[in-house]
């Protein structure tokens, strides 16, 4: 690739986020402005921000590198993502937005009446946010050596003084105008050069992908998630990760807080749901087209950078630099969408539950609390971003799917039965978190520093959430049937608020 087109690209793209953040922050005033953009986001506009903060490193890079390496299977990705927003829509979309909360730690106090509830909920969310935070910045340091061949730290700094400089300018109001745009400009990015790149396809005789160089059964269906053994097990564990750990993904739970109402947060799911199939549509034909045109990857380089590499062997010259660079901005469109999605909601919990009460900040005029969340921001991508540097690349797609059994394994069992159970206990709600929290954590880790284990040990701790989330509602139900005492006092109240629509009249006659 030429590195001065690739820098420009890149550049192009940083600069177009903080102009449009610091337009933003001319209309970021109160603290409603920053948590939760004054609750007045259109659906349209929100399904946007959304569908640019949800379409990751993992979507934009890691989905083609996966289907390039393992093939058939690795389709379920975009499946799961898109069924998760499906999922979403049908269970808890609407009694999010009617709670009236600024952060899921809110919404968690809130139901249950506990602070003990609501600090696990706060770890919960910092945990699954620096988790899926250490891929965008380590996919960064990838993309942009790729360009330039600079050091992978250099793509991660980059993007980490950008999401800093956005979101604590403007908080969600910046961020909420960058994602919308960034939605777009992802999508641009990602489908002119796949048009451009099947059309050299049907020029070329539209030759078949060479899957007798992978040897594993590429086109076969359920041939095993990245190496892995017992490829059924595997794959239905997987979707089961991403289709209910959308609902437990803090940076696209606080999105449903700033529609105007119940309604308008449906209708915001039911956009998103259209605007992640017509971009997921592209991913996987570039790694298809890897496997005809770059069977073989040089030695050390990894699968995840496929995308930025294929035009330059498809169309060498300028056209294939020009479809290099133009990728190269949409991928980072991608990291620092989705970062800032992640820092704000980190950034969120940390200020109001540990910098609000550790600096004595437990009320305050508008201006302090800005000021306050501005410091959280700065702790919430400092953390990662020494994180990415001292763990070894996993892979994206993979790094983000363990995020999503996490997500799936804690906070799908509370959401679920706390929007639609009366008889979720204080207690239950608890043991839940922590029991699924536990199983899930251990899973991540072994995966993460142990690398590759055989057999079913290796398949339930790379894919834990077939057994993690199970666990997690039973745990929730059978200690919260066993502690009846300690149902909240107000739920029946606070359940009528969750499921009655915001323009119902009551007749007071």
């Amino acid at each position: 690739m030429n590195t001065a087109y690739g820098l420009v690209a890149i550049a192009l793209v940083c600069t177009v986020t903080l102009a449009i953040g610091a337009f933003g922050l001319r209309l970021s005033r109160t603290t409603s402005d920053f948590y939760v953009a004054g609750r007045t986001v259109t659906p349209y506009r929100n399904a946007s921000a959304i569908g640019g903060e949800y379409l990751s490193a993992a979507s934009f890079l890691g989905i083609a590198g996966l289907v390039y390496t393992n093939g058939l299977d690795m389709l379920w990705f975009p499946v799961g993502y898109t069924v998760g927003y499906v999922v979403l829509l049908v269970l808890v979309a609407a009694p999010l937005r009617r709670s009236g909360a600024y952060t899921l730690p809110d919404f968690a106090e809130a139901r249950l009446e506990s602070t003990v509830v609501r600090r696990l909920c706060s770890v919960l969310v910092v945990a699954i946010g620096w988790l899926y935070l250490l891929p965008q910045l380590q996919g960064a340091g990838l993309a942009l050596g790729a360009v330039t061949g600079a050091p992978s730290w250099v793509g991660g700094l980059v993007v980490a003084v950008v999401v800093v400089a956005n979101v604590a300018a403007g908080g969600m109001r910046s961020i909420t105008l960058v994602q919308a745009v960034q939605y777009w400009v992802k999508l641009t990015a990602i489908a002119v050069p796949a048009f451009v790149l099947l059309a050299v396809w049907l020029r070329d005789g539209s030759p078949a992908p060479a899957v007798a160089a992978q040897g594993t059964g590429w086109a076969e269906p359920l041939g095993g998630l990245a190496g892995q053994g017992h490829p059924v097990y595997s794959t239905y564990s997987l979707l089961l990760a991403l289709a209910l750990g959308t609902m437990g993904l803090p940076h696209v739970l606080v999105r449903f807080y700033t529609n105007p109402d119940g309604r308008a947060a449906r209708r915001t799911t039911l956009t998103v749901v259209a605007l992640l199939g017509a971009f997921y549509l592209f991913p996987p034909l570039y790694g298809v087209l890897g496997r005809v045109y770059l069977p073989l990857l040089p030695h050390g380089v990894a699968p995840d950078t496929l995308v930025l590499r294929l035009p330059g062997v498809m169309t060498p010259g300028t056209g294939g630099q020009l479809l290099s660079a133009v990728l190269a901005g949409g991928a980072f469109a991608a990291f620092l969408s989705t970062a800032s999605g992640l820092t704000m909601s980190v950034a969120g919990v940390l200020d109001q539950d540990l910098l609000r009460r550790r600096l004595g900040r437990v009320t305050g005029d508008d201006f302090t609390v800005v000021q306050g969340f501005r410091l959280a921001t700065g702790l919430a991508v400092l953390v990662p971003f020494v994180a990415s540097r001292l763990v070894e690349p996993v892979g994206l797609a993979t790094m983000v799917s363990l995020a999503f059994a996490v997500a799936a394994s804690t906070f799908c069992p509370l959401l679920v039965l706390g929007s639609w159970w009366r008889g979720l206990s204080t207690v239950g709600a608890a043991a839940g978190l922590v029991v699924g929290g536990a199983c899930a954590a251990t899973a991540v880790a072994a995966t993460v520093l142990a690398g590759p284990i055989p057999g079913w040990p290796g398949a339930l701790l790379g894919q834990p959430a077939a057994w993690c989330i199970p666990i997690a509602f039973a745990t929730a139900v059978v200690v919260s049937l066993a502690t009846p005492g300690r149902v909240p006092r107000h739920t029946a109240r606070t359940m009528v608020r969750l499921h009655t629509p915001e323009d119902l009249v009551l007749d007071r006659d």
